[in-house]
């Protein structure tokens, strides 16, 4: 090696370009691998779950819904059906019914207690079982296994100027916000934790979130 190419590479390690060229591509072999590691693990549970929906109500086992993804790029999120198919009008029923349930749902497009969900909804969404088929989402690149959630055109508006550092990076099946508390925290702290997470993102970040998960899956804590 000539004593040039040897300084030319001591001087980009100093500088830390090395390290920001390969993060892509060392984060991108990490969701690989995660989620096909994890799609052979879950395999038997994703069928039995597959079973289960299409036994309790009639319709489709996916649902699949319009997410904005990196760059402002929209993609189908996937997620286990966990609603009636005719949702959307049980909803809109319910709202127009119960004030207090419209000012909630205006807050964060969440309610504690939602009309739509099935029984064995109820339970998915509970566990973040509903979630498993997003797994398919990171191997396709339309999601990371970390990183912001994933929103919906409507919500663009409420992120403001943090939207652009929402859409520097992947959304994620779990995150900063996944791992504080999820529906307990409020939407525009979890706004402030999308924007955080994509002005930090690293490798260690992500493995330190995704160690996390474990326990805030099991707590349960804010799911619903």
């Amino acid at each position: 090696m000539s004593p040039n190419l040897d300084r030319t590479r001591r001087a980009l390690y100093r500088r830390g370009r090395l390290p920001r060229q390969l993060a892509p591509v060392l984060g991108r072999a990490l969701d690989l691998s995660l989620a096909l590691t994890a799609l052979v693990v879950f395999a038997p549970l994703m069928l039995i779950l597959t079973v289960l929906v299409a036994a309790e109500r009639k319709g489709p086992v996916l649902f699949r819904h319009t997410r904005i993804g990196r760059h402002g790029k929209t993609f189908r999120v996937l997620k286990f059906r966990s609603m009636h198919v005719n949702g959307d009008a049980i909803l809109a029923a319910h709202l127009s019914g119960h004030p207090a349930a419209a000012e909630e749902w205006a807050l964060d497009h969440k309610l504690r207690d939602d009309p739509r969900v099935t029984k064995l909804g109820h339970l998915l969404r509970k566990s973040s079982l509903d979630e498993l088929p997003q797994l398919f989402n990171v191997l396709t690149g339309d999601m990371s296994i970390v990183g912001p959630r994933p929103i919906v055109q409507s919500e663009v508006a409420k992120y403001g100027r943090f939207f652009k550092a929402y859409c520097s990076v992947r959304p994620g099946i779990t995150g900063i916000w996944q791992v504080s508390g999820r529906n307990n925290v409020s939407y525009q702290r979890r706004i402030l934790m999308d924007a955080l997470y994509a002005r930090r993102k690293c490798i260690a970040l992500d493995i330190k979130l995704i160690l996390a998960t474990i326990p805030a899956v099991l707590a349960r804590k804010g799911s619903y």
